[in-house]
């Protein structure tokens, strides 16, 4: 084994000997210093600890891009994509960041996670597709960009058996969306 396997090697075997209490604080500090807004901290982490703490969880399951994108944050959104933070990982709910990202109505953090290659049909545990969520939402603007980006609105979830076009259907609230989701064929 050569010397850089060896201390890869090494390093893995450190982390997993360590509480996974420990594992959690290191995780929550990242994550902590996102909520908090502390760019000190947060470049001192990744300093010192590389992309890794880019993809940690807090206690609640949050990474620091969902927590980003979830309070509408364009500077802290933008940072942690552009430093790599995975655009797929998603929460303990499953909510992936572009289903953080539909909930709130955050488009620009759309097009930028689906420029990182997010998954258009990702799910969370009810089966929701970003697609679904931005239906239920009412969010116009991002109902475009998961069209345009081959979402399929015929996917049903898992909480109710409904698909987007169904909730587009159901919902006389946005006709609009109902009108752009019916230009998309059903799958034969």
């Amino acid at each position: 084994m050569n010397s850089a396997k060896l201390a890869l090697a090494a390093l893995a075997a450190a982390l997993l000997a360590q509480p996974a209490a420990a594992q959690t604080l290191r995780n929550d500090s990242f994550v902590a210093a996102v909520r908090e807004r502390d760019g000190d901290k947060a470049m001192e982490m990744l300093r010192s600890r590389g992309t890794i703490v880019l993809n940690a969880r807090d206690d609640k399951g949050d990474t620091g891009l969902i927590v980003a994108i979830a309070r509408s944050d364009y500077q802290w959104t933008g940072f942690l994509i552009n430093e790599g933070a995975d655009p797929n990982l998603a929460a303990r709910n499953g909510d992936t960041p572009l289903i953080a990202a539909a909930r709130v109505g955050f488009d620009d953090a759309v097009e930028w996670l689906l420029s990182r290659r997010a998954k258009v049909d990702g799910t969370n545990r009810m089966g929701e597709t970003p697609l679904t969520v931005a239906v239920q939402a009412r969010q116009v603007a991002i109902v475009k960009l998961l069209l345009a980006a081959g979402a399929d609105p015929d996917r049903a979830d898992s909480a109710a058996g409904y698909s987007a076009r169904d909730y587009a259907r159901r919902d006389n609230r946005s006709r609009e969306i109902l009108k752009l989701i019916e230009a998309k064929k059903p799958k034969a």
